[in-house]
């Protein structure tokens, strides 16, 4: 079946010769800032939404978590649609679906109502990530991709903290209520969306992609990294901020500012964080990153058992959300091992990889969350550590053949899976 919209295409190798604006590394930056002007003002407004609108209590938010990360599981289908569809196409429609959910979220305030918008918008959310995560890979070149992906993520975080600092401004000044403001975010990422469908041409990569299922056994290490990665992530992302609104019962506003802290200590680090992880490489880069989640996931879990406060909390939210911006880590790593043709479909396969424990973990942590809420960090911690142990397999300098400290030969081929 021929693929939508496939005229028009822009050799990648002859891409610079565009303006630089409108070359695959600025697409790339205009995608990054678009999808967190959506995604930042659902993730400020739904603790507080969900608690003040919906009256949900920690086992309703993780069922909603959980249905959150069906289409997160379910990113394998990615390869069916690239059957029919360009992945620059796909991430721009994905980025639609994401904006348009968001936008009408305060109009459904039902338990019922929330699971349909959520399950849209993380549709999009991870359809685009995963298209955008293969687009990276393919567009920048490795010898630059620490960098470049560092610059990226401040790119989002720049948009996020926009984002953040005009909700904490409206809300305390303005006086701006859950609907306007959904639909403020979720409209601009629409706008941006579209944005990048007139104003780019279909760059055709150098590499063509194959085009379903595959699983390789050389990069063993990299699935159970992301397998790890998407059940501790699950930790924080569901129940960190949920801790700091039923704990210490902070408002919009005050959370807003938390994350504000959080985008504006990415821009500064992240791409600190790129030359860190070019110079010295992906596996102390990763060191460093779950040695402090141990600590961070163990210090949450002695705020309850030891009443430590809120500002050490808010504190350690900060530095918890600076850890996670290494994660581009695993990204570089699988960079420098994979044969360019698997980029789109294993990036496809990571992702429903990622997913696995986030599908049912929110549901099962949310009910040992009211049982007792440290034991979910202390969980969260033992996470870290295994991650840690499968840290130290990753040799100093990872490439084709030599993809864990096991591997000493040339890289050959090998049955695929499917």
């Amino acid at each position: 079946m021929k693929r939508l919209f496939s005229a028009h295409t822009f050799p990648l190798d002859a891409a610079q010769s565009l303006p630089f604006w409108r070359r695959p590394v600025g697409l790339l930056f205009v995608m990054s800032a678009a999808m967190p002007l959506a995604f930042s003002v659902w993730s400020a407004l739904l603790n507080n939404f969900v608690i003040e609108k919906a009256g949900f209590d920690g086992a309703d938010i993780g069922w909603l978590q959980s249905v959150r990360e069906i289409p997160g599981f379910l990113a394998i289908g990615v390869i069916a649609v690239l059957m029919v569809m360009r992945e620059q196409i796909l991430g721009v429609v994905a980025l639609v679906a994401l904006g348009l959910a968001v936008a009408v979220t305060a109009l459904f305030p039902s338990f019922e109502g929330l699971l349909v918008t959520t399950l849209i918008s993380s549709l999009g959310f991870h359809y685009y990530e995963t298209v955008n995560q293969s687009l990276q890979l393919q567009w920048i070149d490795k010898r630059r991709a620490p960098q470049v992906l560092g610059w990226l993520v401040a790119a989002g975080s720049g948009a996020s903290l926009l984002a953040y600092g005009l909700i904490a401004f409206g809300w305390r000044y303005l006086g701006l209520s859950f609907s306007t403001t959904y639909l403020i975010g979720g409209g601009s990422t629409v706008l941006l969306a579209i944005f990048c469908f007139l104003a780019y041409p279909q760059f055709q990569s150098d590499t063509p992609q194959i085009r379903k299922m595959i699983l390789r056994r050389r990069y063993w290490l990299y699935y159970l990294l992301q397998f790890m990665a998407g059940a501790r992530r699950q930790i924080f992302v569901v129940f960190a901020a949920f801790m700091m609104v039923e704990r210490f019962g902070f408002r919009v506003d005050a959370l807003t500012l938390l994350f504000m802290l959080n985008y504006i200590a990415n821009i500064v680090f992240a791409p600190l964080m790129g030359r860190v992880v070019g110079r010295f490489g992906e596996r102390l880069a990763m060191i460093l990153e779950y040695s402090g989640l141990i600590v961070i996931f163990l210090s949450y879990a002695g705020i309850y058992y030891f009443d430590w406060g809120a500002m050490l909390a808010a504190g350690l939210y900060v530095v918890d959300h600076l850890f996670f911006a290494l994660a581009f880590a695993r990204k570089t790593y699988f960079q420098k091992i994979a044969d360019p043709r698997d980029i789109a479909p294993t990036a496809a396969v990571a992702f429903t990889i990622n997913h696995i424990a986030a599908v049912f973990l929110p549901v099962l942590l949310g009910y040992l969350w009211i049982v007792s809420p440290g034991l979910v960090f202390a969980l969260a911690a033992a996470m870290a550590l295994a991650s840690l142990v499968l840290v130290f397999l990753i040799p100093r300098h990872p490439s084709p053949g030599h993809e864990t400290i096991f591997a000493h030969g040339e890289s050959t081929p090998e049955p695929v899976i499917r």
